[in-house]
């Protein structure tokens, strides 16, 4: 996070709410992942920020990129093509992977002509892809366990994995090309034996399709690498060493490994800055009133499941304080227990880590503006 004195020049700057992105934090996070994970290749899952200037950021960084819809690829696809040649490469096969496991026709239409890589999880997709996007490469999502995540995943996507091997099969038999497997283990997994248990039935996976006569070439380990909103959360390090042991037991060299990480990459590359523009004392609470909200940055305290702790410039005794958005609507609670200093109306506060699920999913409800973004260090 740049210094408070910075984030309150900004603010003067350039007015509140503002969302600043650090790219110094991002080109860091990255650099980690790769420290720790040597083998693994990020694939920035975009729909955690999609902000052109991280895209950008993290391809010259070395990064590859997990898009969900066929706007996402566009923006990648876009923004890469605008950097300078040497820049660049063919980067659809080894730069791209289309996640979603469900597809509409229109996506898969347009897709085709880059030949990339998609992924899914049942017969009905296999169909589609072969009328519709004949040229793709397949990666198959099984399901695996989720327990203890944040934002748990599997209910929805992801084949079992005693289907797994006839699924792939129907993919060959239709034509088409299975280049490997995929997961999802939860988004902010903190419970690191749900990687453990995925790595393990992926690796039964990978041995059965082989036994069938259909070897693979890839596995895509996911997302839900777990950003540091506090404490309690263990270092990334503890959580590559037990990944790099699984896949050194479990998997050949040759294999190729990918991952999906998207919280991990700009979750603490992100600071919101808001003015309090209310205040009031209820049932013996204080009560402070933002112009950002549930509806815009703090959107991931109901999207996400996450809490964001609002914090003031000032000093002073703190008193348990609720703090709400600007909006008419009663769901827009940011928090209802942060202690926080006497705060008089025009005081600044701000929120650390919140670059993640958040500004994405941000409205116009009631009028009010998404906060204004701004790039430091780029």
């Amino acid at each position: 996070m740049p210094k408070t004195s910075t984030l309150k020049s900004l603010a003067r700057q350039h007015g509140t709410p503002l969302f600043i992105v650090d790219h110094t934090v991002l080109r860091r996070n990255f650099t980690e992942f790769r420290r720790w994970l040597p083998r693994v290749q990020a694939y920035y899952a975009v729909k955690a920020n999609p902000a052109p200037e991280i895209i950008r950021t993290l391809y010259r960084a070395g990064a590859s990129f997990d898009v969900a819809s066929i706007g996402e690829f566009r923006l990648v696809y876009d923004n890469i093509r605008r950097l300078p040649p040497k820049k660049r490469q063919d980067f659809i096969w080894d730069k791209i992977i289309y996640a979603n496991p469900i597809k509409d026709r229109a996506t898969l239409e347009e897709l085709d002509q880059y030949r990339p890589l998609v992924t899914y999880d049942n017969s009905a997709e296999i169909g589609k892809i072969r009328r519709h996007a004949p040229h793709a490469g397949l990666a198959l999502r099984i399901r695996v366990p989720n327990t203890g995540s944040m934002v748990e995943l599997s209910s929805k996507f992801g084949a079992a994995p005693g289907e797994a091997a006839d699924l792939i099969a129907a993919a060959f038999d239709a034509g088409l090309v299975v280049e490997g497997l995929c997961f999802h283990v939860g988004s902010q997994c903190t419970n690191f034996d749900n990687f453990v248990q995925a790595l393990n039935i992926s690796a039964q996976v990978l041995e059965e399709s082989a036994g069938h006569g259909h070897p693979l070439k890839l596995l895509d380990i996911g997302g839900g690498f777990p950003a540091p909103y506090d404490g309690s959360v263990q270092p990334f390090r503890s959580l590559a060493r037990i990944l790099n042991a699984e896949l050194r037991r479990l998997f050949p060299p040759n294999l190729e490994i990918l991952a999906e990480p998207g919280r991990f990459m700009v979750a603490t590359a992100a600071t919101l800055v808001a003015e309090v523009i209310g205040k009031a004392d209820r049932d013996g609470k204080r009560c402070y009133y933002l112009n950002d909200g549930i509806y815009q940055t703090f959107s991931g305290v109901l999207f996400d499941h996450c809490q964001y702790h609002v914090k003031a410039f000032k000093k002073g005794p703190a008193q348990l304080s609720a703090v709400f958005g600007p909006t008419c609507d009663a769901l827009d609670t940011i928090c209802q227990s942060e202690p926080l200093p006497d705060l008089n109306l025009g005081d600044l506060v701000y929120s650390e880590n919140i670059g993640a699920y958040t500004h994405a999913s941000s409205t116009w409800f009631n009028g009010f503006p998404p906060a204004r973004v701004v790039h430091v260090n780029v």
